[in-house]
């Protein structure tokens, strides 16, 4: 999909996690956009395809009801007008700087845009080692200034939500924001680099351009001076510098008696022709090399653009493309040591069905003891290996959940080993979650501030170990939470862990 229907995508996804009842949107728009888009794109239409227009769909029902909602698209949007009018500002303040400065003496070895072609020629050595030493290709400039249309969004949706959008738009607006400027980072990069190198060519052709222009009013002298060098030895410097220079244009360089003679304070030589090798050395350090890196910027801008690398293999949109295509499929649950009330089971039914379609099955494995954690791979393993009504047909899990309690105490040893047991058993590709049920934590200690504070700490302890090994986690009152928000808790973890590797097992 293109950059814009990518970013609609985004918005309505913010849109569509929303706490319930926090946007104007039902479980009826949704089925309302799922239906039209398939019988606008036909069943058999690619899964990006599919997502695209059901995304243009919904934007215009959203619209209708929420006018937040196509201002903040309209605000995230490039806007060619900033790179013409920074290469506008670069022009003019190159015109007026002064090359020559002060003295109307051209020292041959601290020449005019000295400092221009090497801060450039340090840019072309940076960009280079970045790129052999595997890092990002974006210089730290670029990597600042890139995010910076989608942060100015966010410090915006507070102003959004007082033109008339409500406190749940608002902030599904600013997730929207955030998640586009994440997505977005590499097409962004690029623009705002190609903007930088399109700045450079500007700025060094309006202080050639002031050069030759104060050369028409002033005269000029060339020499040199040094404490160290002789004649000879500048001679053999300005070889090497001017000396492509020269070729191109015929205009030949002195000998060393001729530098001798042009040795400061003495009267010097003509400036033009050496005024005429320094512009096109400059050229060609500064201009062309920029050109070339502007164009290949424009080039990776264009096919981003035109085809926007959304990671369609999240929940979200797989879940999307799996209920276009009429899927069935399965998420396991393996419980550590906790047999979840029916409300929670009741509950993970709901979730499963939000996150992943309603044609979704949940088979809640009997839980393994205290002791056995190691075994809990094989137990996984054996579900996944089980056809029929018994189990998954392979090939339909659609995630894996290590299912444990927040009242116990997280420990590397028991609740490590067995996460770590069920992430080398999933299938290649499955996204495991370790879900934290906080049901039996909440109803023992309440929800005052002090239980609060103290629930704060067991997540915390339960965080850090296991992503000390690697593993996504979402902390979810199974019997309590609102439906809207435990599907982005467990979405934004699932997504997580689709995008991270296979971990490997901790050492204990």
């Amino acid at each position: 999909m293109n950059e814009a229907d990518a970013r609609a995508t985004l918005l309505v996804r913010a849109w569509e996690t929303a706490p319930t009842g926090s946007v104007p949107w039902s479980d009826e728009d949704r089925a309302w956009a799922s239906r039209a888009a398939a019988r606008a794109e036909g069943e058999q239409a690619p899964p990006e395809a599919y997502i695209a227009a059901r995304a243009r769909l919904a934007l215009g029902r959203i619209a209708e009801r929420e006018p937040a909602a196509p201002r903040a698209l309209r605000a995230l949007r490039w806007r060619p007008w900033i790179a013409w009018a920074l290469a506008a500002i670069s022009l003019v303040l190159g015109l007026a700087t002064d090359a020559f400065g002060a003295s109307r003496e051209v020292n041959l070895l601290a020449p005019p845009l000295l400092a221009l072609m090497v801060w450039n020629l340090a840019v072309y050595v940076a960009s280079l080692f970045r790129r052999v030493a595997g890092r990002s290709v974006a210089g730290p400039l670029v990597r600042l200034a890139a995010p910076l249309p989608g942060r100015l969004a966010r410090l915006g949706a507070p102003a959004l939500g007082s033109q008339g959008a409500g406190k749940g738009a608002a902030s599904a607006l600013a997730r929207f924001a955030g998640e586009w400027t994440r997505a977005s980072g590499r097409l962004q990069a690029g623009r705002v680099a190609r903007t930088l190198h399109l700045s450079a060519i500007a700025f060094a052709l309006g202080a050639l351009a002031g050069m030759y222009l104060r050369g028409l009013a002033f005269e000029y002298r060339a020499g040199w001076e040094s404490t160290f060098l002789d004649a000879e030895q500048v001679r053999a410097i300005l070889g090497v510098v001017l000396g492509p220079a020269s070729a191109l244009t015929g205009i030949g360089l002195p000998d060393a008696a001729a530098l001798q003679a042009m040795r400061l304070p003495g009267p010097g030589a003509e400036a033009a022709p050496w005024v005429h090798l320094y512009a096109l050395t400059a050229t060609l350090v500064v201009v062309l090399p920029r050109l070339a890196l502007a164009a290949r910027e424009l080039a990776i801008e264009r096919r981003l653009a035109a085809r926007f690398p959304l990671p369609l293999d999240e929940p979200y949109f797989s879940t999307l493309a799996r209920s276009h295509r009429g899927e069935a499929t399965t998420v396991l649950v393996l419980p550590c040591n906790h047999r979840p009330s029916p409300a929670a089971r009741q509950a993970l039914c709901e979730l499963a069905s939000r996150l992943f379609g309603p044609a979704t099955r949940i088979e809640l494995l009997d839980a393994v003891a205290y002791g056995d954690e190691e075994q809990a791979g094989a137990r996984l393993r054996a579900a996944i290996e089980r056809p029929g009504a018994s189990g998954p047909a392979p090939g339909t899990t659609a995630a894996v959940f290590a299912l444990v309690s927040a009242i116990a105490t997280p420990e590397p040893e028991t609740h490590g080993a067995f996460v770590d047991s069920m992430a080398a058993a999933r299938p290649a590709g499955v996204p495991l979650v370790a879900l934290v049920d906080e049901s039996a934590f909440v109803a023992r200690f309440g929800d005052d501030p002090t239980a609060s504070r103290r629930r704060e700490e067991r997540r915390a302890a339960w965080r850090r170990m296991l992503a000390a090994q690697g593993h996504a986690t979402a902390f979810v009152d199974l019997e309590r939470a609102e439906p809207g928000a435990a599907e982005r808790e467990l979405g934004e973890a699932l997504a997580l862990a689709a995008r991270s590797p296979s971990p490997a097992p901790a050492a204990r």
